[in-house]
């Protein structure tokens, strides 16, 4: 019996999509996105079920085009599947020419239609496991060539699949061989995706203003933010994997599948990787929500501390709304070596992201979540975190202990003056003194505010490099605010520079505001 007779209650619309290999009414597929009638829910989720059980045991009765749509469980709407069939068709006439039948391509005009776009590696993992997706269920061995269901249904998996379906294809792309992969071939899979996904973007030149260091062998921080995600993945029970010394061991579909769970940019990355690359179905990423779009408010050059996987790695932490823009604030490269200069760029501006890199060349910081204010007591909120970037990327988030997230301060005689975040005074899990280049981050064995190691390399470091970094725009009454300088709140500050003979409006002091 069709679905459309099981459902007795009227449509609003009368036309079906493919929705895991049946024709289901719109107002189902509805359901399956959150958005169907109350008392639809319980009979189009029972038939729903059977629809997935049973298209388990239907793939492969046909290469047509109309039973690759339907017997495949592709998740596409009809305009997506109609785009998901052109590109089958260029593929797959460059390998047989239009009038072969069974049509399929190979990895050959796979490279060809992509081009420069991916690595060559990345390429042939994706061949693999779409080549590798088994139709009829006899595991007779893959071909050398994907075939339009195989196509289908890998793409479905990837683009629209739960964790389950994407660990299918994950898998295969990993191995030819049935059943558990070493743990050391999903991380080399993790470092190929990162590195797939800053190759597109840096090709397709959608990097939105950032910039990618480039040099011999595997950037450092696409294997850092790599070895983060590969983290992520537990054994069997809920242990962590072994360390890098003991990669031996064996990681099952389930592991893989808490793993694509636990860990939504790899999701992601798979979707970039897919969008960008082959130039399919570009129109639902939001890269936005990806990479941030980059503001620097200056005429001259500037090469920040961070890359694009720190700068993806960072954003991921963030609230929809911060992830869109950032603006930079402060820079020790182009503002200065001063502290007063700090506290006049970062104060009253909105939540921001604050970097260091230290002399011996690691970078971490901190997430401030409202805007920084020059006074003797604490501030901000549990939503605040520190990090670090390199050698390893990590975030540390509170741990509810104490509420020591936030401090600025300056012009004390009796209480340090200088930013922190986390611990104690004198004790801080991030410091920047008031002799500004010289800082402290104390955690013996932790920082109690968020539980973070010893970011720097030294518990005592000097650094040359800062930056501070607005996330999501400003409203109105915090740029407002920003016009104040640090004169303004800090008399001493201003007496000190009349002193040394300095006009009150010396250079940089008192910026002109900037148009957003």
């Amino acid at each position: 019996m069709a679905i459309g007779q099981l459902l007795s209650r009227p449509r609003p619309l009368s036309f079906h999509v493919c929705y895991w290999g049946r024709q289901l009414p719109v107002s189902a597929v509805a359901w399956q996105r959150g958005r169907a009638a109350p008392g639809e829910k319980n009979q189009v989720g029972t038939l729903t079920g059977r629809f997935r059980e049973s298209c388990r045991t239907r793939r492969g009765m046909g290469n047509s085009r109309s039973q690759a749509g339907q017997n495949f469980c592709s998740q596409f709407l009809p305009e997506e599947q109609a785009e998901i069939d052109r590109l089958f068709d260029a593929l797959s006439s460059e390998t047989h020419g239009s009038d072969t039948s069974p049509r399929s391509f190979s990895l050959k005009a796979l490279k060809n239609h992509v081009g420069e776009a991916l690595p060559p590696e990345m390429v042939t993992r994706l061949h693999d496991g779409m080549r590798r997706v088994d139709l009829t269920g006899k595991a007779k061995g893959p071909s050398d060539n994907v075939s339009q269901g195989q196509f289908t249904v890998s793409m479905s998996r990837l683009l629209k699949g739960n964790s389950e379906e994407k660990s299918l294809v994950i898998l295969k792309m990993i191995s030819a061989t049935e059943g558990p992969v070493k743990a050391r071939e999903v991380q080399k899979f993790t470092e190929d995706l990162v590195g797939s996904v800053v190759h597109v973007l840096s090709y397709r030149q959608e990097l939105r203003g950032w910039t990618q260091k480039r040099g011999p062998g595997p950037p450092a921080r696409v294997q850092a933010l790599a070895a983060q995600l590969f983290s992520e993945m537990d054994a069997q029970g809920g242990e962590k994997l072994p360390g890098p010394q003991q990669l031996d061991c064996e990681c099952d579909r389930a592991m893989i599948e808490a793993w694509v769970f636990r860990a939504p940019l790899v999701a992601t990355f798979l979707s970039v990787v897919i969008h960008r690359g082959f130039l399919l179905l570009r129109s639902p990423l939001d890269l936005a929500a990806l990479i941030p779009e980059r503001h620097v408010d200056q005429e001259r050059v500037f090469e920040s501390i961070l890359d694009v996987p720190s700068v993806i790695y960072l954003n991921s932490h963030l609230r929809r709304e911060q992830q869109q823009r950032w603006r930079l604030l402060f820079s020790s490269e182009l503002h200065g070596h001063s502290f007063a200069q700090l506290c006049g760029r970062i104060t009253h501006r909105g939540p921001c992201v604050l970097l260091l890199e230290d002399h011996d060349g690691q970078v971490f910081g901190g997430f401030a979540s409202c805007s920084w204010e020059v006074k003797p007591q604490f501030q901000g909120d549990d939503t605040c975190f520190l990090f670090s970037v390199s050698p390893h990327m990590a975030a540390y988030t509170s741990t509810g202990y104490n509420d020591h997230y936030m401090y600025l301060n300056h012009g004390q005689q009796t209480i340090p003056n200088g930013l922190g975040m986390g611990g104690q005074h004198n004790y801080f899990g991030l410091w920047v003194d008031v002799d500004f280049g010289k800082g402290h981050s104390k955690a013996k064995p932790k920082c109690t505010t968020y539980n973070s190691p010893q970011l720097s390399a030294q518990e005592n470091f000097s650094f040359e490099k800062m930056e501070v970094w607005a996330v999501g725009d400003a409203s109105g009454s915090q740029q407002a605010k920003s016009n104040k300088s640090i004169l303004d709140v800090d008399p001493e500050a201003q007496a000190l520079l009349e002193i040394t003979g300095r006009s009150r409006h010396s250079e940089g002091l008192r910026d002109i505001p900037e148009a957003e």
